[in-house]
């Protein structure tokens, strides 16, 4: 349920900086970093822990883990209470506390890490692929890199394309699916087939199978169009 997971930091960096961090503060204190294979890690099975920290927030897993520990026949842990650090610079979309889920908004629209240089891939054109659910800001940010200079390339339009009459899945999505999910003037119902091919696999299969490969030859084509407009 984490806030876009998919920026997490490595385990073995936010460990190191865990290190890092506990060095600083005392450079004499012992310490162990486990890494947690499952919700409660050692507190619930070591007799040697004594004292579990947590703030508010998670108070309640501390409680959870002493419910574990007296089921072990282990003594409970006391549980010591701190309080989160506000952040003043948080926005309105950001976490009042100070959080990493606040640092991975902040990450987008950075470069991660430099373009990967792949001597099998042509210098140019330079082709950067923009995927996301409704809502998500595909079209905004089309606009902004077509205002730069980038050549366009909408595969929705080109998904509407292929079904038109003469183009290259019509026939193929007709023998498929029969006349019967054709409008009057030979056009596809894009109703009727949906209504075919929603909640049947098989069946969407066989139209992704006739229509995705035309989409993508046409996508290559207009990327060749894109590299000979420089």
């Amino acid at each position: 349920d984490k806030v876009l997971m998919e920026l997490i930091e490595p385990y073995e960096l936010r460990a190191a900086k865990l290190r890092e961090f506990l060095e600083d503060v005392k450079p004499s204190l012992r310490y162990d970093i486990v890494p947690l294979v499952d919700p409660y890690g050692p507190s619930v099975t070591d007799p040697d822990l004594q004292c579990l920290v947590v703030s508010e927030e998670t108070r309640r897993g501390g409680e959870a883990v002493n419910k574990k520990r007296l089921e072990n026949g282990l003594p409970e842990l006391a549980l010591y209470e701190i309080l989160l650090m506000k952040d003043p610079d948080h926005s309105q979309n950001e976490e009042e506390k100070i959080s990493s889920s606040s640092l991975r908004q902040r990450l987008l629209g950075t470069l991660l890490r430099p373009p990967r240089q792949d001597p099998a891939l042509p210098s140019r054109p330079y082709v950067i692929g923009l995927t996301g659910g409704t809502g998500s800001g595909k079209t905004s940010i089309a606009k902004l890199l077509g205002h730069l200079g980038a050549f366009l390339i909408d595969a929705d339009k080109l998904g509407h394309a292929v079904y038109v009459p003469g183009g290259p899945a019509y026939e193929q999505v007709v023998a498929a699916f029969g006349a019967e999910i054709l409008n009057e003037d030979g056009t596809i119902n894009r109703k009727v087939l949906g209504a075919k091919v929603f909640g049947n696999q098989e069946r969407m299969k066989s139209l992704t199978d006739i229509v995705w490969p035309e989409i993508a030859r046409m996508v290559k084509e207009q990327i060749g169009e894109a590299g000979a407009q420089g």
